[in-house]
Parts: structure tokens; C-alpha cells; sequence
């Protein structure tokens, strides 16, 4: 078979354009000696006329991408060419290799166009120690220099954008997200969440029709002081969020009466001072004293004496003992008969039996199990959270036995069937179709009627923004891309350890 002989310009196509003179490695570094050809003339970048007519010669040093693992450096002797343009305000200037040179730059187009890329994802420290091992030495200094020198995409303001907050310093400054509400495609980064900065954003951008928002009150006021005409769609994700807490609270204050389908409440010294403590807000109360002055006089929180207030009896104030799932309960039936038919029986012969039906437990997990009075429950006691769970889910999602659960959970309790009707009827709105505004103002009349605090507290913030929310239960837009720019913002802040300032931010988030 033929040997093939292999030039360096094959390798390296960058280099077909000069002629070179050496190849040389020395160091670990593979050096390149090269000059432009004598017989081609430049193109002047001031006029763009062809010059002949030589000036000078001088050597540039340009980085190349690495070789074999091994790094490239390229020596090209370039010539320094006068204009012959007499109305050209360049008397001299240096010509350029395509795909080998650039102006002021010591790296070439295609390892430039490395540095950028790592440099979007990785930034500083991080880019500096992939670079190097890419065969690029730079330091992070350098690193994040490229990054700011790429130029950011002009903006192409869509018709419809999602609009939201993220933290530069939690609890301190804030910056704002334009996003594609289609595509979620970046927009722009503004530097806060000042009501004055959207509006200013929103004025200088006429061609937004629709913006997609979460429930915060700031972005509501500048989109409406913007420009009244625009349609604002609450997010449904955040909708559905909020009426999750709701029941979540709803649940937990009526936990006294669906508790009662699991072991006894315990009594103890948080229940007495419970109950006395709600015999003290009613007594003041009676008397006509106000809530504020009731906080005041028994140094309590407004809203604690806000929840002492609602309830018409102290035992619904005493929480229900929560029980983690455990090993034990799949052989609880077993437990329960055993101590029925002989209340005498040991712990270590119902360890042995449970054991020959695989229970794979510590006698220990057994004995708290049947102490704390597990086994005498018809079921193991729910938490609030998941007693709200069986309520929010779908039903053709639960098993057989969590149906039945949750039947007994909406039967133990006359307060807890409304929860469960209400669900249900604002789930379908959340699949947006044109007549769902009628069926939302229902809801809302329904549930400001509801004997329910909570409930009746997420209707009346539905109604204050009925607009909003009517326009996300009929219109297919949303801001769930938003939210996501915004969990991709947290790893970009990680990246720089929480320390990069907002010019630095903006310009990644823009770009990636």
C-alpha cells in the first residue's frame, strides 16, 4: 500500500492561505512558522480598496487550537500595507488572514470561538480549568473579559412575554426576567423590580400585547401604568400552589375531627396550654376587645390570636399526634387480631410471627409501634399534609384504599366535604377553554359564601385579580417558562459563588 504524504495545511486549513516555512515542537508546544504570500494584495478595512503597495513586515504570535492534546502557536509574518486610496483617513494598516487573523486579537477564530463557548457556560475559575486542559492556559480574569466582549443579540420583543423576579441578593436586591412567553427564548435582564423600570421597559417596547406574570402586585401595577390595553395572564402554576396551602390550612385546623380515625389525641402539656390559652382570646374577646389589643394584652403575634379567634371550640386547636410510615404497618391487622384473642401475649412471640411473614424490622421499631398506639388505630394516623394530598389529587389517580381514605376523611368532618368539592371544580379550570370565565366567577361567588376562613381568603384574592386569572383559565398563554430561566439563573449564580455583579448575570443569562 502507498504511502500517503500528509501536509500541514491538510491538518490545519487555516493555513492554506500563507506559506509555511517551519514546524517545530519544542516544549510540548507545537510551533508554527508562517508568512503571508508576497504575490496577494490587502483590502484596506477603512475603504475596502485592494493595496499592493508594502509598508512593512512584522511577526504575530497567534494561538491555535490544540493539536493531539498539544498546544498551537502560529508565528506568521504578516506585511504592514499602505492605502493608495488618497481620500482614505488610513495612511497604513496590517492585513488579515481569513480564518487565521483578527484585529487585535492573539488567538485565532476558531479557538476564540472555544474560549466564548466555554466561557458562557463554565465563566471564571470553572472555564479557566477546562480551557487548560483543552490546551488553552488563560487565566479567569481573561476568561470573563471574552465573555463580556461577546456581543449581546438584539432583542426581538415578541408579542407575548413572561415576566418575573429573581434574588441577586435574597431579601435585599432583586432583578426582573423578560422572557418569550412561546419559545422562552431570553429577552432582556432589568437591573430591578422597581414598578417604574418595567413601566419604562413596557413604554419603550409598544408591540407587547400580553404579558404573563405570577400573583405579586408590583408587576400588575407597571403593566397596568404601562399601558391599560395590555392583557395580564396570572400563572396558573402559582394558582394552583396557593389553593394547595389553602386547604393545606384548612386541613390542619379541622385535624381534631378527622384525627379521631386514627388514635386518641394525646394530653399533655402543649393540649392544656392550648386550651387555655384559647379560653383567654374568647374571654377577651366577650368583653369586646379588639384582636390587636388582644395580641397586646396576652403578648401574642395578631395572627396567632387570628387563629385562636376562629375557632368555635379548643379541642380544634389541638393538632393530631403525626405517625411516619413505618415497617410495621403492613402487619398491623395481624398485630391487632393477635392482641385481641390474647391480650397476654408477649412482644417477642408477635415479633417471631410477623417475622415468619417477612417483616424485616427491629424489635425495637416493634415496641414503639405498639406503645405508641398504632395497632389499636383503624389506620395510621395522617399528617395534615397528607390528608390535603388525598384531597388535591385526582381521583382516578388514587388507589382503592386512598379513595377510601379519603371518603372517610371528607365524612369525618362536615368542613372537610367543601375542600374536596372546591378542588375538584377548580381543577378543571386549570385546562383553559373560553367558557371557564363564567364557571370561575361562580367559584369565586361559591367560595366567598363558604363558612371556610381560609378558603374564603384565596376567593378574595382571586377576585382582586379576576382579570388576571380569568385571562389564564381561558387564554393558552402561561409562565412556566419563565420559571424555568429563572431555576437556570440559580445555577448560573452558583457558578460564580453568589459573587458576580448584574452586568456579568445579564450577560449570561442573555446568552445561554
Amino acid at each position: 500500500m502507498a504511502a500517503c504524504v500528509v501536509r500541514i495545511e491538510d491538518l490545519l486549513p487555516q493555513l492554506a492561505a500563507v506559506r509555511v516555512d517551519a514546524v517545530v515542537v519544542e516544549d510540548g508546544l507545537l510551533r508554527i512558522t508562517a508568512r503571508t504570500r508576497d504575490d496577494a494584495g490587502a483590502v484596506c478595512p477603512g475603504c475596502g480598496r485592494v493595496s499592493g503597495w508594502v509598508h512593512s513586515r512584522y511577526v504575530r504570535h497567534v494561538a491555535d487550537q490544540a493539536v493531539g492534546g498539544c498546544p498551537v502557536v502560529v508565528d506568521l509574518s504578516v506585511r504592514r500595507m499602505y492605502c493608495e486610496e488618497p481620500s482614505c483617513p488610513r495612511r497604513t494598516f496590517a492585513e488579515q488572514v481569513p480564518g487565521l487573523t483578527e484585529r487585535y486579537q492573539r488567538r485565532t477564530p476558531a479557538l476564540r470561538r472555544v474560549v466564548e463557548a466555554v466561557a458562557v457556560a463554565l465563566a471564571g475559575s470553572a472555564g479557566a480549568r477546562l480551557l487548560a486542559v483543552l490546551g488553552c492556559v488563560l487565566s479567569w480574569a481573561t476568561v470573563l473579559d471574552c465573555l463580556l466582549r461577546i456581543p449581546l443579540p438584539k432583542p426581538q420583543v415578541p408579542r407575548v412575554v413572561g415576566i418575573d423576579e429573581f434574588a441577586l441578593r435574597k431579601g435585599h436586591r432583586y432583578a426582573t426576567v423578560v422572557v418569550d412567553a412561546a419559545t422562552g427564548r431570553r429577552v432582556d435582564v432589568l437591573p430591578d423590580r422597581a414598578t417604574a423600570t418595567v413601566v419604562a421597559w413596557l413604554r419603550e417596547h409598544p408591540q407587547v400585547q400580553v404579558v404573563c406574570r405570577d400573583g405579586a402586585g408590583g408587576f400588575a401595577r407597571a403593566i397596568t401604568d404601562a399601558d391599560p390595553g395590555i392583557v395580564q395572564v396570572a400563572d396558573r402554576w402559582h394558582l394552583w400552589h396557593n389553593l394547595c396551602e389553602a386547604v393545606l390550612k384548612e386541613v390542619a385546623v379541622h385535624s381534631s375531627c378527622w384525627s379521631k380515625l386514627g388514635p386518641p389525641l394525646r394530653e399533655g402539656k402543649r393540649a392544656a396550654t392550648t386550651r387555655e390559652r384559647w379560653h383567654q382570646v374568647h374571654d377577651l374577646l366577650d368583653q369586646g376587645v379588639g384582636l390587636l389589643e388582644c395580641a397586646r394584652r396576652l403578648h401574642l403575634r395578631l395572627n396567632t390570636v387570628n387563629r385562636y379567634a376562629r375557632h368555635t371550640e379548643p379541642e380544634r386547636m389541638v393538632r393530631a399526634p403525626a405517625f411516619r410510615p413505618t415497617l410495621v404497618d403492613p402487619y398491623r391487622d395481624h398485630l391487632r387480631r393477635r392482641r385481641a384473642e390474647d391480650p397476654a401475649v408477649t412482644m417477642p412471640q408477635l415479633l417471631a410471627e410477623i417475622r415468619e411473614q417477612g417483616y424485616p424490622g427491629s424489635a425495637n421499631l416493634l415496641m414503639r409501634y405498639i406503645t405508641e398506639g398504632c395497632v389499636e388505630a383503624d389506620h395510621a394516623t395522617l399528617s395534615p399534609r397528607r390528608a390535603a394530598r388525598l384531597l388535591l389529587t385526582c381521583p382516578d389517580h388514587l388507589h382503592e384504599d386512598q379513595l377510601v381514605l379519603r371518603d372517610q376523611l371528607t365524612s369525618a368532618c362536615p368542613q372537610m366535604t367543601a375542600p374536596a368539592t372546591v378542588v375538584q371544580d377548580f381543577a378543571v379550570l386549570l385546562t383553559p377553554a373560553p367558557g371557564n370565565g363564567h364557571l370561575l366567577e361562580n367559584w369565586i361567588r361559591r367560595g366567598l359564601q363558604d363558612g371556610l376562613p381560609v378558603l374564603r381568603s384565596f376567593a378574595r384574592g382571586l377576585q382582586r385579580d379576576q382579570a388576571a386569572v380569568e385571562a389564564a383559565v381561558t387564554l393558552p398563554w402561561h409562565n412556566g417558562r419563565t420559571e424555568g430561566v429563572n431555576h437556570k439563573t440559580k445555577l448560573i449564580k452558583r457558578q460564580t459563588y453568589g459573587r458576580a455583579g448584574f452586568t456579568l448575570l445579564r450577560h449570561r443569562i442573555l446568552l445561554n
